[in-house]
């Protein structure tokens, strides 16, 4: 697709100004209002006064129980500022906590979210909310983890398969949000940007750009990620043919996933926006090589060659199993 395109080449140039519309924030957070009572939230990757992260919260300050809400601004030249708004801080006086208490506080160095200043910052925040740069999404993620901290963030699509971020699927320690509005994700970019996208994947009417790859990537706990998939399909040799190379059967869609398969099944990446941990295992495809010339995918998917049925490579394929 077009818009596939064009996020992909946006993320080798390293086009990063991707801006979030608020009805994609609203449609996302109503599902994790719960965790923010009481909490830090730190949004690290925005130009706050043009954030609608930060607006979002900021309109909702009171309404989620919000201990306190930070946002940084990046420049990468000079120093720069943070927003915040605390509960503790009611600077009008006016017996709510809203847009009027907002505090600007000057930074030392340039708001970049791997500076030793912004380090400090997520130090102390509950959980982090944002865009990040698609092109530093590994290194974004590793810093997340490595500080303990909860998140809702966005990023591509292929980032699934990046080794980093597959092991943490698999582990548990990181899946997918409940997505976009029928998978469409909508940014408005800068005006130099325009010309590096389709008739089609940017509106001129809207000076928006759309793309069908993007997700919520969390480790927040939400409803979705606890549905059942419903199951419908039995198992038959002709229709599930074995990988050449892996001991696990080819199951091309997600909604023919048999039912009354025990072993291990190849399913596509896309299967992560129905994962269930409590109905499903996802799996190494190391543990299922045949034989010891395939290699060890340090990654742990089924992809080109080594994921072939009859010669045909297959495109990239998780591993899962039943739990029950």
């Amino acid at each position: 697709m077009a818009g596939n395109r064009n996020l992909h080449r946006a993320n080798r140039e390293k086009n990063d100004e991707f801006y979030t519309q608020l009805a994609d924030i609203e449609n996302e957070l109503k599902h994790y209002t719960h965790h923010f009572k009481d909490k830090i939230i730190f949004c690290n990757c925005d130009d706050p006064e043009e954030s609608n992260f930060f607006r979002y919260f900021a309109l909702n300050f009171e309404h989620l129980g919000i201990q306190k809400l930070i946002a940084t601004h990046f420049d990468a030249e000079k120093p720069t500022y943070k927003l915040e708004i605390d509960r503790e801080l009611d600077l009008n006086l006016d017996g709510k906590i809203d847009f009027a208490d907002i505090q600007r506080i000057p930074l030392q160095q340039n708001g970049d979210f791997r500076s030793p200043e912004c380090i400090e910052i997520l130090k102390s925040a509950d959980i982090v909310v944002t865009n990040p740069p698609f092109s530093l999404f590994r290194e974004y993620i590793a810093q997340l983890i490595e500080y303990e901290k909860q998140f809702l963030i966005i990023g591509n699509q292929n980032a699934i398969t990046y080794k980093e971020i597959f092991q943490l699927i698999k582990n548990n320690k990181l899946w997918l949000g409940n997505g976009f509005n029928s998978g469409n994700a909508y940014f408005s970019i800068p005006d130099y940007a325009i010309h590096q996208y389709a008739k089609g994947v940017y509106d001129e009417h809207s000076g928006l750009v759309k793309f069908r790859n993007c997700h919520w990537f969390t480790n927040l706990d939400h409803s979705k990620r606890h549905t059942e998939l419903d199951l419908w399909a039995n198992y038959d040799p002709e229709k599930y043919p074995h990988y050449d190379n892996y001991d696990a059967i080819e199951v091309s869609k997600v909604k023919d996933i048999p039912k009354d398969w025990q072993g291990a099944m190849g399913v596509p990446i896309t299967f992560l926006d129905k994962y269930n941990p409590e109905q499903f295992e996802i799996l190494s495809s190391n543990d299922f090589r045949k034989n010891e010339d395939v290699p060890f995918k340090a990654h742990g998917l089924i992809k080109d060659k080594d994921g072939s049925i009859n010669g045909k490579p297959t495109y990239v394929r998780i591993l899962i199993r039943h739990k029950r």
